[in-house]
C-alpha cells in the first residue's frame, strides 16, 4: 500500500491537472502558515517543480500575526530547506483587534488582513498565482456553512480569481481529506507549529468548527460522505435547482 505522502502527491497532481492550476512560466506564491496543510503543500509543489515537464517558479510567505510565541523562523527554515525562497509579513493583529473592537470574531478581520498582505507580496514578487493549503474538508465545510447560512451554493474554488482580480488563487490539496493530510504530516515528521491564539475560542463558538463536527457526524452514518460530496460539487445541475437565471420556462 502506498504511503500517506505518496497518496497525497498523487491526489495533488490530479487536482493540479484537472483544474489547470499550473502552467509554463508561472510564478507562484505559497502561503505557509506553519500548519500541516501549508507545509505539505510547499513540500509537494517543491517536488513537483523538480519533476514537472513545464518550468515554473515558487516563492513562499508567512503571515506573522504578532501573537506571543509565534515562530515564523522555523517555517522560513523549512521553506528554504525545500529550495523555496521565503518572505515574512508582519502585522500586529492583537492591536488591530482591539482597535476595531473585533475580539469576539477575530477570524473575520485576521483572514481578510492575511489575504491582503499575501496578495501584496505576490504583487511585489510578480507572482500571478497564490497557492493555499485548503483541503477537501475545508471545501465541504465552506459549502455546508454557505448552504445553511443562506450564502448560496458556493465554496472555495480550486482555481479562481482573487477579489481584486489581479491574480489567481489555487488550492492544489482540494482532493485530499484532512485525515490523509494529518497522516502524511506525521509520516514526514514535519515541524508543525504556529497555532492561532484564538484556536480554543473559535473551536467552541465558530461556524467552521461546528461545520467540521457536522461533517464528522455525517461520516458516521455515511462513511464515504466526503467523496460523495466532492462528486456532487463536481456535477452541478442548474436546471434542477431554483435559481431562475438558469431556468428556461419556455421549453
Amino acid at each position: 500500500m502506498k504511503s500517506a505522502f505518496a497518496q497525497l502527491v498523487r491526489l495533488t497532481g490530479k487536482a493540479v491537472g484537472d483544474y489547470r492550476m499550473i502552467g509554463a512560466g508561472d510564478r507562484i506564491l505559497i502561503g505557509v502558515s506553519g500548519g500541516m496543510d501549508s507545509l505539505l503543500l510547499l513540500r509537494i509543489l517543491a517536488d513537483l517543480k523538480r519533476k514537472a515537464p513545464v518550468k515554473f517558479e515558487l516563492f513562499s510567505a508567512t503571515f506573522d500575526p504578532g501573537f506571543e510565541g509565534f515562530d515564523s523562523e522555523t517555517t522560513a527554515e523549512f521553506c528554504r530547506s525545500c529550495g523555496v525562497e521565503h518572505h515574512t509579513v508582519f502585522l500586529n493583529i492583537p492591536q488591530l483587534l482591539q482597535e476595531k473592537n473585533a475580539l469576539e470574531k477575530p477570524c473575520v478581520l485576521c483572514s481578510r488582513m492575511r489575504r491582503g498582505k499575501l496578495c501584496g507580496v505576490a504583487g511585489e514578487l510578480q507572482c500571478g498565482k497564490l497557492a493555499l493549503g485548503h483541503h477537501l474538508d475545508d471545501v465541504i465545510v465552506s459549502f455546508l456553512i454557505s448552504l445553511i447560512r443562506g450564502g448560496g451554493l458556493t465554496t472555495m474554488g480550486p482555481n479562481v480569481p482573487s477579489d481584486d482580480g489581479k491574480l489567481r488563487v489555487i488550492r492544489p490539496l482540494i482532493y485530499a481529506e484532512k485525515s490523509l493530510i494529518r497522516e502524511a504530516a506525521e509520516e514526514l515528521e514535519l515541524p508543525v507549529h504556529g497555532e492561532c491564539r484564538y484556536h480554543d475560542q473559535v473551536s467552541e463558538h465558530g461556524d467552521r468548527a461546528w461545520g467540521e463536527q457536522l461533517l464528522d457526524t455525517l461520516a458516521e452514518r455515511i462513511p464515504d460522505v466526503r467523496k460523495n460530496i466532492l462528486h456532487s460539487l463536481s456535477d452541478v445541475r442548474p436546471p434542477w435547482l431554483l435559481d431562475r437565471k438558469f431556468l428556461d420556462f419556455e421549453k
